[in-house]
């Protein structure tokens, strides 16, 4: 294991380093990513993002990515160099299992491995560990731990503030989840005056879309929307065809869930996606409902207490029959 001074001696000379990410990468997944490589870099350390698979199209405008390699398309690139890092920052997961193929390969590495993370239950895999299950999202402890940790805040610079704001305005749901603390607006203001242009980041998110993706959502919200009201959920599924029909992309179904979940009822969402391995389920709930505990117990997932995530290997339809079969055991929490 690693004490922070061990750790901040191996940061004050030149090191290998690569960093990695949950597959499927998020905002929050390559705004950390990003951001920590930009600071990295100023260091003089020889710095790898490595994405164990691609990300939606509207992240890629972010500072560094066209550095950035995917695992499944450079396998022996990225296997080489997980061999030979010495260092490896896993961010925003907490189980090796969340990199695909890659898990094993940062398993076997001599390299030093240091978790930043927000999630709950963290397996043993790491040497160094920065985690807060409170924090709104992997940016903020980015950030937390370059500035309070390190005590580097002169080297938060445009790049970095740019990749850590993204990070905090898409896993806070533009700062509206319960956790987006007051401190949590301390650090994005740090951010803003670092050079991070907040209405522009914002723009490049949320004002993207392809009218493809707006067509999906329209499908999804007009013909895969039900609603039951006994157990005050909403539930949104999508078939394989439905995919193909609008010509559906990495990052097409995220945050459609939530749009289940705005309506004034409904204490638990859920969407559901027939994806060409297996039936993957998206959970979004209010206040104290665990919508994480539902993914871990019966679709081997888990996450945060209001956002979740889960898979299947049933048949979508299957799927969804197992998904209603267990909100009577929650009913007493989604009716109060």
């Amino acid at each position: 294991m690693l004490d922070l001074t061990s750790l901040t001696e191996l940061l004050d000379k030149p090191q290998k380093i690569v960093i990695t990410t949950h597959h499927k990468p998020d905002g929050d997944a390559m705004g950390s990513s990003l951001g920590l490589y930009h600071y990295l870099i100023q260091l003089g350390h020889h710095v790898q993002v490595i994405a164990p698979t691609d990300y939606p199209d509207f992240l890629a405008w972010m500072p560094g990515n066209e550095n950035v390699i995917i695992y499944t398309e450079t396998i022996e690139q990225s296997a080489r160099l997980i061999a030979e890092a010495n260092l490896i920052f896993c961010l925003d997961f907490n189980n090796l299992s969340r990199i695909n193929e890659m898990g094993e390969l940062v398993r076997a590495s001599a390299a030093y491995k240091v978790m930043i993370d927000h999630h709950l239950e963290p397996e043993d895999f790491d040497d160094y560990r920065h985690w807060n299950i409170n924090a709104c999202a992997t940016a903020q402890l980015v950030y937390d731990f370059i500035v309070n940790s390190l005590h580097k805040k002169e080297l938060v610079n445009k790049d970095v503030a740019t990749c850590l704001y993204t990070g905090i305005l898409t896993d806070s749901a533009s700062f509206r989840l319960p956790n987006t603390t007051s401190e949590v607006h301390r650090i994005v203001a740090d951010l803003i005056d670092a050079g991070a242009v907040n209405w522009r980041i914002h723009e490049l998110i949320y004002n993207s879309a392809s009218e493809n993706r707006l067509r999906f959502l329209g499908h999804c919200l007009a013909n895969r929307l039900e609603i039951l009201p006994e157990f005050n959920t909403a539930l949104i599924w999508v078939t394989k065809e439905d995919l193909a029909k609008y010509d559906s992309n990495t990052g097409d179904t995220e945050g459609i869930v939530n749009y289940a979940l705005s309506i004034g009822s409904i204490r638990l969402a859920a969407f559901i996606v027939d994806r060409r391995d297996k039936v993957k389920l998206s959970l979004r709930s209010k206040g104290e409902f665990p919508a994480s505990d539902i993914c871990k117990r019966y679709f081997d997932g888990g996450g945060h207490r209001n956002a979740a995530g889960g898979q299947s290997t049933l048949s979508l339809d299957d799927t969804i029959a197992k998904f209603k079969s267990i909100l009577p055991e929650y009913k007493k929490l989604l009716i109060q």
